[in-house]
């Protein structure tokens, strides 16, 4: 499947992941009224895009994203923009191309393909062998190595998706590090697309995705919503994370981070996008700080200047070229320090 770029996606098709195209534009004011054409046939009896239709929003998507798109993706591109002309009301795929180029960046519109176009499944604990290195190993180390009466850990989910993995981080946070009312912890969590930051921010997670989340960390960080089959997370986890939309191929304004999660996006990449994309992640990386990144990713030949630990494991040297200490200079909001009477 696609990636989200700014992705890591919902999946679980057991909750709504994207709010409608017509509620997002109630939101909005001010924009230039540009109606879409009057639909003749039904989207659903469209053939699949023409090759000259997939090369024009391959060209589009890479403009906007970095990302490339095969020609092997022809059935599902033409799948997902069936479902756009559904909800727009356009009958064909080169007038909903001319209708999307027309309207401007911040329209909701754009927003909604991105994501149609870049969405693939995500939940929480994915890939257990990186959790459990999180958990026993990393915690630990950073536990070991800040000792005096205000510590702070700051991590960062790059395309995070619907926030999987900042919750899933942030489960694990609450279970393992000790004496958590002496931390100040910043997750952030970023995607490309706006529907998935909102629902992020909801902290709500299908049954489905809540599949692999250890019996006893659901009970203690988790409550189940009644008459649905959805869970949501507890304030503890909730005051660690915040989410905000951010486009990988963009730097990002922020102190380093201890640690980074940049998992199966960059598979998606060509290689200049890559550089791109690694250029302005390892900027806010600190020196000694950690880079997770999906096994199959293929970036190897572009790290260098890291030290591999594992496959999908790098660090950062302690004293490392000017090009990756520069960071950005402001903060996230969501710095959460654990009350004094916390309950665990």
């Amino acid at each position: 499947m696609m990636p989200n770029p700014g992705h890591k996606p919902p999946g679980s098709g057991d909750r709504a992941h994207r709010p409608a195209i017509l509620s997002q534009q109630k939101k909005v004011a001010n924009w230039d009224e540009i109606a879409p054409p009057a639909p003749i046939t039904s989207p659903l009896a469209l053939p699949q895009v023409t090759d000259d239709e997939l090369q024009r929003y391959a060209d589009l998507v890479y403009r906007k994203t970095g990302i490339r798109i095969s020609p092997q993706k022809k059935t599902l591109l033409s799948n997902r923009l069936r479902r756009r002309l559904r909800e727009t009301g356009i009958s064909s795929y080169s007038e909903y191309y001319d209708y999307l180029t027309k309207l401007p960046s911040r329209h909701p519109e754009w927003d909604a393909f991105l994501q149609e176009i870049t969405t693939h499944e995500t939940y929480l604990f994915r890939d257990e062998l990186q959790w459990q290195w999180f958990r026993k190993k990393f915690l630990a180390e950073v536990a070991n190595r800040q000792r005096g009466p205000m510590k702070t850990l700051r991590i960062w989910s790059a395309a995070c998706s619907t926030g999987d993995e900042a919750f899933t981080a942030a489960c694990c946070i609450a279970a393992e590090l000790p004496d958590l009312a002496s931390w100040r912890i910043t997750i952030l969590g970023t995607d490309i697309g706006l529907g998935a930051v909102e629902q992020a921010r909801t902290a709500t997670f299908g049954e489905r995705a809540m599949r692999l989340v250890p019996d006893d960390l659901k009970r203690r960080f988790f409550e189940k919503l009644p008459n649905a089959e959805v869970w949501r997370a507890k304030p503890i986890l909730t005051q660690m994370t915040t989410f905000r939309q951010h486009n990988l191929m963009d730097p990002l304004p922020e102190r380093p981070f201890d640690l980074i999660f940049l998992k199966n996006v960059l598979i998606y990449f060509d290689v200049g996008s890559k550089k791109v994309v690694l250029n302005n992640v390892l900027k806010v990386l600190q020196p000694g700080g950690y880079l997770v990144v999906g096994a199959a990713e293929g970036i190897g030949d572009l790290l260098s200047e890291m030290t591999r630990l594992q496959p999908w494991l790098y660090q950062k040297p302690q004293e490392s070229g000017t090009r990756l200490l520069a960071a950005g200079s402001s903060q996230s909001q969501g710095s959460f320090r654990a009350p004094l009477d916390l309950k665990r």
